[in-house]
């Protein structure tokens, strides 16, 4: 018998098991990869599209303090915020081509002032600015989301004195038609929130108190276009001149305002 003989087949399977081991390897890295790099790709396209919206915010809020100081020059003139007027200059301020060209839906139509309104009385104006955004991954048919930046800014009418010097008796204010006297000049009782709204629209509107507005009787007529309203008033005028848009205020010792009740809202 031939004792030299050697095992082949040993060796061909070591061999061979050697191999399949190597290719197992190769084939789990790579599916690995393939599912690595569609989510790496995923998180850097989400921190652009959030730098972007952060850009965006910052820029129509610098637009929104642009509109705004132009809005504080023309207060002594112009007592009423005009939403056209303000989301113009919001554009302006931005730049039409930066907003067509960025996430804002409808670019530089996307931008909406109707909630800015100014108080003829003290002269703060109370600004807002609404705009949406569009979302990446239009295939989940998810609401675009909104946004909306507020701030105030005061006309430039002059400042108001916190009371009569030199009298020890309180201070409160009267209307020349008022029953009631307030112990706080800004109470919403004097400050009147004008804001212009579409005559169209005027019956589906109610005031705070969730009464309806009818036309004024000194200015409101049947026509069609912009109308003025405020929110504690039940009247809407068609110009903003018209005497029921206007308070003139007197501050007066409590002791002249005899016959006059304390304000529900002010006076407690």
């Amino acid at each position: 018998m031939n004792k030299n003989r050697l095992p082949s087949q040993k060796i061909y399977d070591y061999h061979t098991g050697r191999v399949s081991a190597s290719v197992s390897v190769k084939a789990s890295i790579t599916v690995e990869a393939a599912m690595a790099v569609p989510i790496f790709f995923l998180a850097v396209v989400c921190l652009l599209y959030l730098m972007e919206m952060a850009a965006i915010q910052t820029a129509v809020r610098s637009g929104l303090q642009y509109a705004g100081k132009g809005l504080a020059k023309e207060a002594y003139v112009l007592q009423a915020a005009v939403p056209s007027k303000l989301e113009a200059d919001v554009v302006n301020a931005i730049g039409a081509d930066r907003l067509n060209r960025s996430i804002v839906e409808g670019g530089s139509g996307g931008i909406r002032c109707h909630k800015s309104w100014m108080s003829p009385t003290t002269g703060i104006c109370s600004l807002s600015a609404e705009y949406r955004i569009k979302l990446p991954l239009p295939l989940f048919r998810l609401p675009s989301p909104s946004y909306e930046i507020k701030m105030k800014i005061k006309g430039w009418t002059g400042y108001v004195k916190a009371g009569l010097s030199g009298e020890r008796e309180k201070t409160v204010y009267v209307t020349q038609t008022g029953i009631v006297y307030h112990e706080d000049y800004h109470c919403t009782h004097l400050e009147l929130s004008i804001r212009p709204v579409q005559a169209s629209d005027v019956p589906g509107l109610r005031n705070e108190d969730g009464g309806k507005y009818y036309p004024c009787e000194h200015c409101a007529g049947s026509g069609s276009g912009a109308v003025f309203i405020t929110d504690s008033g039940n009247r809407y005028h068609s110009s903003l001149g018209c005497s029921g848009l206007k308070r003139t205020i007197y501050a007066v010792p409590v002791s002249e305002a005899v016959g006059k009740g304390a304000c529900q809202r002010c006076g407690k």
